[in-house]
């Protein structure tokens, strides 16, 4: 690989960095100066320019929206509570613990079907915050949901002790022989074990495929406490505007998730009939599954969005993979490609050609839609590779607009490089490798040669500030390159993200 212009890097850097060369090329190695090495670069042309700003403000506006209306349900939910009279009871200290009870009861539940609705993969919400934003937002309500259950069924059951003069405990026994209140309990039960089980470190010692299925007792959660709502519970009990409300609630959270997970994926897969046409060994343990069917353009699929994929044989069927496409899809075909990670991912690579596969998506929003900047920086490592490799595809990138930086521990993860390449040429783009491992005892996520010649991101990426950056990769290696575009200035609406966790 020839060397880096040494009018973009200190001279030190040049074993460090090397401009990409894919083997398609032919004729003697050059050394290859990007725009940006010659002035700012012209970036994306005025109307293009021009059509991102609007795009972004609606985008950031409908988001804004989105928020707002998350918000409003919550107050919503305790405003409707105190306008149909629900403090005249409060009298004494019993009746007072019961009330605030029943309000943490009800912005718990509130918060609950939040989650359901952010879960539900609604195009809207996908296509204005993206799926990522929406599920962190989902994690991060569910400790708080949590709580506020606990804090419900606890204050309730200290308020009515107070109130008929027993203790908690046996209390707690009566109201666990009240009709409707043993679902309840069980709610809440499956509720911890939901929560539990979302801890990272919790998380991380059980399969994919274990963890799903105890994430889907929310559901069960919610479904068997509505019961005690309607019947125990004097809020949703009669006739009020409150239980139309809730009921609404209740329709739209199960509703969006009934179609979006369930029916239109099952359409989908229908409609376009989805197979494999071949498996292509990439590197040892990467392959990319090529797939035939109908239509396959009218997805709708942008570059650096992803499917949740099921391959129907005998070892394959139960397990459903978020896999990105590695190139966008033409009427007839699609690809995407997988790294050999588990016994899952392991079993992609032996699958039949005619294997049958069902489609959930495409989602995300890493893809140009999500640009702000005039310019576009780029950083892949690993498998991070296959959504940028179809968001470079479907970009329209003027010369001098974007620069790539592909980061490999060694030549063996140089997947899909050449394609990479190939793409970086056709647009004028600016694409470096950086190969080697990580200095023992520093944080970073460059090569130890790189770090020793004094390489930063700002010296990769030397209009980072007027630049839009899009990094895929293992997600510790990724936190470190965000770290380092927000200490360099980059705002995190410049930042965009891709992991490969779950």
């Amino acid at each position: 690989m020839p060397e880096i212009a040494t009018s973009v890097l200190p001279t030190e850097t040049r074993r460090a960095m090397t401009v990409h060369q894919s083997s398609a090329d032919t004729g003697a190695p050059t050394t290859r100066v990007p725009d940006g090495a010659r002035g700012a670069g012209r970036g994306a042309p005025a109307p293009v320019a021009r059509a991102r700003r609007i795009r972004t403000r609606r985008r950031l506006r409908a988001a804004d929206i989105l928020v707002t209306a998350l918000v409003t349900s919550v107050a919503l939910a305790v405003a409707l509570y105190l306008a149909y009279g629900g403090l005249n009871d409060v009298t004494d200290v019993a009746s007072a613990v019961t009330a605030l009870g029943i309000v943490t009861g009800l912005v718990g539940t509130d918060l609950i079907l939040i989650m359901l609705v952010l879960a539900a993969r609604i195009p809207l919400i996908d296509r204005t915050v993206g799926q990522d934003v929406a599920m962190a937002l989902h994690r991060r309500l569910g400790k708080p949901a949590l709580y506020l259950i606990l804090a419900h069924g606890a204050l309730l059951t200290l308020g009515y002790a107070l109130s008929s003069g027993v203790d908690v405990v046996a209390e707690t026994v009566t109201l666990f022989t009240t009709p409707d209140m043993a679902f309840a309990y069980l709610g809440v039960g499956l509720l911890v074990a939901v929560v539990i089980s979302s801890l990272v470190a919790v998380r991380r010692r059980f399969p994919y495929e274990v963890w799903h299925a105890i994430h889907l007792l929310s559901y069960a959660a919610v479904l068997v406490a509505l019961p005690h709502q309607l019947s125990a519970g004097g809020v949703l009990a009669d006739g009020t505007v409150q239980r139309v409300y809730w009921l609404a609630l209740y329709v739209l959270a199960f509703g969006a998730i009934g179609w979006y997970r369930f029916v239109l994926p099952v359409i989908r897969s229908y409609r376009h009939g989805i197979t494999v046409s071949g498996i292509e060994t990439i590197a040892p343990g990467v392959v990319s599954i090529h797939l035939t069917g109908r239509d396959l353009d009218r997805l709708q699929t942008a570059g650096g969005q992803y499917a949740i994929w099921r391959f129907w044989t005998a070892g394959t069927w139960w397990h459903a993979h978020p896999i990105s496409f590695s190139a966008v899809p033409t009427r007839t075909s699609a690809r995407i490609t997988v790294r050999d990670l588990g016994r899952g991912s392991r079993e992609l690579g032996r699958v039949p050609v005619g294997t049958r596969v069902s489609i959930e998506g495409p989602y995300g929003l890493f893809t140009d839609a999500a640009r702000t900047s005039p310019h576009l920086a780029v950083v892949a490592a690993g498998i991070g590779i296959t959504p940028i490799r179809s968001l470079l595809e479907h970009s329209p990138l003027s010369r001098g607009e974007a620069t790539v930086l592909l980061r490999g521990t060694d030549e063996s993860q140089s997947y899909l490089w050449n394609e990479v390449g190939a793409l970086s040429r056709t647009a004028g783009s600016a694409i470096y490798s950086m190969i080697g491992p990580r200095p023992r005892g520093v944080d970073t996520w460059m090569s130890a040669e790189a770090i020793s010649a004094g390489v930063t991101i700002s010296s990769v990426f030397p209009r980072l500030t007027d630049s839009d950056l899009y990094v895929c990769g293992p997600q510790a290696w990724t936190d470190l390159v965000v770290r380092d575009a927000k200490a360099a200035g980059l705002a995190d609406r410049q930042i965009h993200v891709e992991r490969f966790d779950w």
